[in-house]
């Protein structure tokens, strides 16, 4: 099974997200990529982000963000795991 992939704009650590993303390059579960530009420039200066699996998940702060990229995951998951069983169902 493909590894969920995280990824982190460097231009966007000042919000906090460099904290983050050495928690989760701890987990062998995920792809943690840090570029350094994900061309999302408004929002990085705004806001902390990053991307899942090249979906935009933004926060007013960093904790908040790792609850949104953990519930993105689990989405994600979810979705794979049913187009599996339908699948299989064929």
């Amino acid at each position: 099974m493909l590894k969920p992939m995280v990824e982190f704009c460097a231009s966007n650590m000042h919000h906090g997200t460099d904290k983050l993303m050495k928690k989760l390059e701890g987990n062998p579960d995920y792809e943690v990529i840090e570029y350094g530009c994900l061309g999302n420039c408004g929002e990085c200066y705004l806001a902390p982000f990053g991307m899942v699996d090249g979906q935009i998940i933004s926060a007013d702060t960093v904790e908040e963000l790792e609850t949104k990229i953990m519930d993105e995951i689990e989405e994600q998951q979810a979705v794979r795991e049913a187009l599996d069983r339908l699948i299989d169902d064929m």
